[in-house]
């Protein structure tokens, strides 16, 4: 199994959370955690720091890409000139692989200094990230991390909007490759969605669109509670969610 965290915010994070986020990994041996994006919440040194003390004391393998929050907002001088400069002093590579027993995880950056929430991706990622998938151990569960969501169903206030560019011509070549599905969070809910079905990719299997909630932070959306989702070895995915009686995350 892995553990899917999102949109951490350090700097907003809830103390109970991150101990029962603690508690979880010493009573569950995940293969690794994957984090996509928004580890802080202004991208100050101390909240990637904070960040990095934390998920190093899991003591799990971890994959992490930037979000929206991971650059500069008020800082536009580093936002144009050097954006990605904290996020690399403490986590070095935006877009890594990471392989385990039963998974093989890419990261992908789609955050541009550019734009505040949109994602997008070029044509470069897409061709890239279909050479790895391609290379891939075939028996593994292939994964990809980026922070914004390649679906937004249609009554979401984001939309569409906050959708990666050229994000359907990506999908109709990585189904191809035996991709099982996208890792995402932004939206601080979570849903699983079959984007084969959705945009008609013509692939032979589900691909699915997978968004975690918060995990740790106070800015909690549409009154959910935080969450984080495990995806098994099996390919099922379970959503937890945090229980404020009994401070622990609970499946749903």
């Amino acid at each position: 199994m892995i553990l899917h965290l999102s949109d951490l915010h350090f700097g907003t994070e809830k103390p109970a959370c991150m101990a029962a986020i603690r508690q979880f990994c010493l009573e569950h041996q995940a293969e690794a955690i994957v984090v996509s994006g928004d580890l802080t919440q202004r991208a100050r040194f101390k909240q990637f720091y904070d960040c990095k003390q934390f998920l190093d004391s899991l003591e799990r393998p971890y994959l992490v890409v930037p979000g929206n929050h991971d650059i500069p907002l008020f800082d536009l001088w580093t936002r144009f000139v050097n954006p990605f400069a904290r996020y690399q002093l403490f986590f070095g590579k935006m877009e890594t692989v990471l392989e385990t027993e039963h998974f093989f995880l890419i990261g992908l950056n789609s955050i541009r200094r550019r734009y505040h929430t949109r994602g997008h991706i070029s044509l470069a990622q897409i061709q890239l990230v279909d050479q790895i998938l391609a290379a891939a151990p075939a028996h593994k569960i292939k994964l990809i991390a980026a922070h914004q969501p390649f679906y937004t169903p249609p009554d979401d206030p984001h939309g569409v909007k906050d959708c990666p560019m050229l994000g359907k011509m990506a999908l109709e070549s990585w189904s191809q490759h035996g991709l099982f599905g996208l890792l995402h969070g932004h939206l601080h809910q979570s849903a699983v969605y079959d984007l084969n079905q959705i945009y008609h990719l013509q692939a032979s299997h589900p691909v699915l669109d997978i968004h975690a909630g918060t995990a740790l932070s106070y800015r909690l959306h549409h009154r959910f509670n935080n969450s984080f989702n495990v995806i098994h070895d099996s390919g099922e995915i379970q959503a937890y969610f945090f229980n404020e009686r009994t401070q622990k995350f609970e499946p749903y």
